[in-house]
């Protein structure tokens, strides 16, 4: 009985903190993202809001640096509703450029740093970008994909040498950091869209996602919130900026409440630990692989000399959650779900190992998630002889839904930019009653019966074999559990003659595994129907740049030796040992000649 007092009283205070920060937040009203953040430099003007090697930018430097931006924006005659384009990389300066455009109403595209090409051009063009603002780091990046530009953007690159194109940081020198009038903003609303980010795009194309001032006010004020942080709190950022994860809700964490940002270009682990240290981080914010890449480091002197109190993030697994916390001296983590376009957030303030979030029974009406059956072999959400689809029981896999209330900030749904068809492909109609509408997050959760909810699989991830239902998470996690596996990237492939599709993992480990040990390994750990029918050797895992592994290239490859260069293995049902798959071997799987 103590135990669950204990417990309630900790969850119930975490949400009464996240929701208290959040109460004053209304879609009718004018005070948005960037009126939070001119208050913010007003009250803490003297305070370091960000840090970059031994570079800082006070909250006073990045109200004058955004001002500079609005006024820019101006005199170059954008007008509220145009878009700019921001192609940067990690740097002090991020925040202030997109802060400095919403002051005047001007819509930012954050652009995914590493892309390049078609996938580069195809987003400036779908963000109907007037102006582009480009690091020039980012030079060489962008000529892959200027050719290809339909809307003739007008370009600067800053922080460096502009080359051919306009100098963006003596445009900026020219110009006196005035406060711009509030007047030039009054007409917009805060359920009006703020900013674009754009999903990872790993199994196509990046989609532009709309985001309003009301979800990013959420996001910046709920994690501060929820971590109880204050102006002594310093945010380690090595995830991208221009997600938001990293860029609202890990950055937001800090600077709600007058703390500093520390920023990094990119994640390192082995210099995780001496930035931590070197610059006073007490907050981190984390994606799950980033986690196993640290855990699967070898000792570092100082990783657990750090001042860090509080982790944050999603996707940490639960084979890596103890041993991560318990290795690095973690005392706190927030764990949360949800997508950039989604409608759905679950936030686990030091909940259970791998839960992601909970909504008990008697604060069910305050939350808009349910979990439905999903059929993985058909790819079809179940329905009873009602028509109507039908709720999961406790520890019951389906597919996570948030019903999309069109008069509820945090429960709309506002799609894709340029991308009807896409738009409509994420919500489900006629749910649980005729005319309602819920948004598909595309993953599989179980709930258990306190209300926690975990994370399973994405549901194209999830695959069948031998009339049996695969999760690859669960398979990955045993893979990496095998000493010397750093990653593990599991799929499912097609075979001729086969219903479902067989397991294959992509595997990157420090040296030439014992296939042996490490069939042994996996025979003990897994169901027969669950253990890997082909493994791939890989010197390094595709993801994106929050880490989400792509799949979709080694998929298309499938077990051909003819498609890959790789170490290539089968487990082999005569001898139950993984053997090499050789043209001989291929021909002998496909035509049915040798059994799996």
């Amino acid at each position: 009985m103590f135990e669950t007092l204990k417990r309630e009283i900790q969850y119930l205070g975490g949400v009464k903190r996240m929701l208290g920060a959040i109460k004053d937040v209304d879609p009718a009203s004018n005070r948005l993202i960037c009126d939070d953040l001119e208050r913010l430099s007003d009250q803490y003007s003297q305070n370091i809001a960000f840090l970059e090697d031994d570079k800082t930018m006070t909250y006073q430097g990045m109200e004058d640096y955004a001002n500079r931006v609005a006024n820019w924006a101006l005199s170059e005659g954008c007008k509220p509703g145009d878009t700019v384009a921001v192609f940067l990389r990690n740097r002090l300066e991020y925040v202030a450029v997109w802060f400095g455009l919403t002051k005047v109403g001007v819509i930012p595209a954050l652009l995914n740093f590493q892309l390049t090409g078609q996938a580069l051009s195809h987003c400036i063009n779908i963000s109907d970008s007037k102006l582009v603002i480009i690091d020039t780091e980012m030079l060489d990046a962008f000529e892959t994909a200027k050719d290809d530009l339909t809307n003739a953007p007008k370009v600067f690159v800053g922080y460096g040498n502009s080359g051919d194109y306009h100098d963006f940081d003596l445009a900026l020198s020219n110009i006196p950091p005035n406060r711009p009038s509030r007047d030039i903003r009054d007409g917009i609303k805060a359920g009006d869209q703020c900013m674009k980010m754009f999903t990872s795009g790993t199994t196509g194309l990046p989609k532009a996602a709309k985001v309003t001032h009301v979800r990013a006010q959420n996001y910046m004020r709920g994690f501060a919130a929820g971590a109880k942080t204050g102006q002594s709190d310093r945010m380690l950022m090595v995830l991208p900026m221009y997600h938001a994860t990293g860029g609202l809700c890990g950055v937001g964490a800090a600077i709600s409440n007058g703390g500093g940002v520390i920023v990094r270009p990119k994640f390192s682990a082995s210099k995780f630990w001496d930035e931590a240290v070197e610059y006073e981080a007490t907050l981190f914010m984390y994606v799950g692989e980033l986690c196993r890449f640290l855990l699967s480091t070898p000792p570092h002197p100082k990783e657990t000399a750090h001042k860090i109190r509080w982790a944050m993030g999603n996707g940490l697994r639960p084979e890596v959650w103890p041993g991560f916390v318990g290795r690095f001296n973690i005392p706190n983590v927030i764990e949360f779900y949800g997508a950039t376009e989604g409608n759905v957030s679950l936030v686990s303030v030091n909940g259970p190992v791998g839960a992601v979030g909970r909504v008990p029974t008697y604060l069910k009406s305050k939350f808009n998630c349910d979990i439905i059956r999903y059929d993985v072999e058909t790819g079809t959400n179940v329905r009873g002889s009602d028509g109507f689809c039908i709720r999961t029981d406790n520890d019951e896999v389906g597919e996570l839904i948030g019903e999309i209330q069109a008069d509820n900030p945090r429960f709309r749904f506002d799609g894709y930019e340029n991308n009807k068809e896409a738009t409509n492909s994420k919500i489900l109609r006629d749910v649980f009653k005729k005319g309602d509408a819920w948004f598909r997050t595309g993953d599989l959760m179980k709930r258990d019966a306190l209300g926690y909810y975990y994370f399973m699989d994405r549901v194209g991830d999830t695959y069948r074999w031998k009339a049996e239902n695969v999760a690859t998470g669960e398979v990955a996690a045993v893979l990496s559990d095998f000493k010397g596996v750093t990653q593990a990237n599991v799929y499912g492939v097609q075979v001729p003659g086969y219903d479902g599709r067989a397991g294959m993992a992509s595997i990157v480990s420090e040296a030439a595994p014992d296939l042996k040990a490490l069939k042994a390994h996996i025979d003990a750990s897994l169901p027969l129907y669950a253990r890997p029918v082909f493994l791939r050797m890989s010197k390094e895992t595709d993801t994106t740049s929050t880490f989400k592994f792509k799949k979709t290239n080694l998929v298309k490859a499938g077990f051909d030796p003819a498609n890959i260069s790789e170490p290539l293995y089968y487990a082999c049902a005569a001898t139950g040992a993984y053997k090499p798959v050789t043209k001989e071997v291929f021909k002998g799987i496909t035509s049915g000649t040798i059994r799996l």
